[in-house]
């Protein structure tokens, strides 16, 4: 397998991309020019292939791929410290049995790549499943915000997922690769805060419920409020199982919400927000208010 240089090649690139693309430009995808490896730079094939006259000899044998998991089906959240540990599950087969499975995912246009993250090992870790022309194969991609992995906010949202698999015939020329195999997301960890006061309140009287909605900022690595953005303000009374709905208040020009309904009865406030393409949905912990 011959990623691992072409890996190196394109985030090296994307990293300098990066320290070039000015201040005031963070929030722009910066035109790396860089194009998605091949299946066949991915697999190594043509080193050490079989001569012309050996492939004639015989019929090409191509992997089918069944499935593709990242993240067990959910959406990789980054916040702005810890790493994130990813794994791509790659299930194939082939009359041979599959001998190696691959996958990177990649953010852009397939030749302008401006976002790349891709494993750390060289080889899936395969496993024969019951039937042994198929085998699920996994790969960890570890994704570390402090690094260049997420170099701008620009890059939150849908990633393409590309992967392959290499058949177990002993020639790198039985594979098959797909660019975009699958979709996932990549979204900006964020955090809400609630605030009901005064407390302790008459019952009837007016209180005021804050807040602020904020998520990380790659750019920064730094939290950031979230803008106008609609944020419901739930209540659930004392002795009850779940929220209700109140009403929706959308967040300020930095991230912050207030409004300021009437105290009814002993209860919690929150704040809840359904999330976007780019940010995770959140609800604030909430705040008992008694009301007296």
């Amino acid at each position: 397998m011959r990623i691992r240089a072409t890996v190196a090649a394109v985030t090296g690139a994307l990293a300098l991309s990066a320290l070039a693309v000015p201040a005031v430009q963070a929030d722009e995808k910066p035109d790396a020019g860089l194009s998605v490896p091949s299946g066949a730079e991915v697999f190594g094939a043509g080193s050490g292939a079989p001569a012309a006259g050996a492939r004639a000899a015989r019929a090409a044998e191509v992997p089918v791929i069944k499935k593709v998991v990242v993240n067990g089906g959910k959406d990789i959240v980054v916040g702005t410290k810890s790493k994130q540990k990813v794994t791509v599950a790659i299930t194939a087969s082939s009359p041979s049995g599959i001998a190696d499975a691959y996958a990177f995912l990649w953010h852009g246009h397939i030749d302008e790549v401006d976002g790349f993250l891709a494993p750390t090992q060289e080889f899936g870790s395969c496993k024969v499943s019951a039937n042994p022309t198929t085998s699920t194969c996994t790969v960890s991609i570890t994704i570390d915000p402090r690094s260049d992995d997420l170099y701008t906010s620009s890059l939150a949202g849908t990633w393409k997922v590309a992967a392959g698999a290499l058949a177990a015939t002993g020639s790198d020329e039985d594979f098959i690769w797909n660019e975009s195999q699958a979709k996932t997301r990549v979204q900006r960890f964020s955090k809400l805060t609630v605030n009901a006061s005064p407390e302790p309140v008459k019952k009837g009287k007016a209180i005021t419920v804050t807040g602020k909605l904020t998520r990380a900022n790659w750019d920064t690595n730094t939290y950031k409020g979230y803008t106008n953005q609609p944020v419901k303000l739930q209540f659930k009374k004392k002795g009850a199982k779940s929220y209700t709905t109140v009403k929706t208040v959308k967040t300020s020009s930095t991230g912050t919400l207030k409004t300021t309904v009437k105290a009814s009865a002993d209860g919690t406030w929150r704040y809840s927000f359904a999330g976007t393409s780019t940010t995770p949905a959140v609800s604030a912990k909430g705040d008992f208010l008694d009301v007296k």
